[in-house]
């Protein structure tokens, strides 16, 4: 037999096997998959769906989460819901929150804030627009609340964090800020004893006292 023969009667051959790897494929994109409340014969109970198993805890986050009734948990939304209609701060300050603050603040806002609140961080050196200073006299000035609104909706070239930072963290963060701002204007009669000697060791004679 010749070679061209040879080609014509292994083409067909050729076409049938091609068609029958693009079949094989699309089986592989399109599963058989049981459907949420659908039935199947796998289980004894004849349900498709599975019953979790006991002392399972349901939770979820994002916009689908959000929409869902019960899978955040009944608990867990209502102090999401609290947290973001809270006026002030609702958690008591202490070592934990703060602690938990520096740690989103770390995280999330000190690219550009730097880490002491000044606007000065690395990503304002690269050329991005710097950020206020956290101890300027207005944001000193501002509530806890006005700070964790600009968290949430972002201001001027400061992006939305919502998605990224629950509103614990935000508050968290806020007991931050303030923190960042009393370390930078405490008063030396406010301070413990064994600091305010310490601080007037090193500040010159003429601000003893002063803010």
């Amino acid at each position: 037999m010749s070679r061209p023969s040879i080609l014509l009667f292994c083409l067909p051959a050729l076409f049938l096997a091609l068609a029958g790897c693009e079949r094989a494929m699309h089986d592989m994109y399109d599963q058989p998959r049981g459907k949420a409340h659908g039935s199947s014969s796998l289980f004894s109970d004849g349900a498709a769906s599975r019953t979790p198993p006991p002392g399972t805890m349901v939770h979820a986050r994002g916009a689908g989460a959000g929409s869902s009734s019960g899978r955040l948990g009944s608990e867990d939304a209502e102090i999401r819901a609290r947290d973001a209609a809270a006026p002030a701060q609702p958690y008591p300050l202490g070592q934990g929150l703060l602690a938990r603050g520096r740690q989103r603040y770390d995280i999330y806002c000190l690219p550009c804030h730097s880490p002491v609140g000044d606007g000065d961080g690395r990503v304002a050196r690269r050329g991005f627009p710097s950020p206020p200073s956290y101890h300027s006299d207005r944001l000193r000035g501002v509530s806890d609340r006005y700070i964790y609104d600009v968290i949430t909706q972002g201001y001027g070239v400061m992006a939305s964090y919502a998605d990224r930072v629950a509103p614990a963290d935000r508050w968290a963060i806020v007991a931050y800020v303030r923190a960042l701002q009393l370390s930078q204007h405490a008063r030396l009669d406010r301070l413990p004893a064994a600091m305010a000697e310490r601080a007037r060791a090193e500040l010159p004679h003429e601000r003893e006292g002063r803010p």
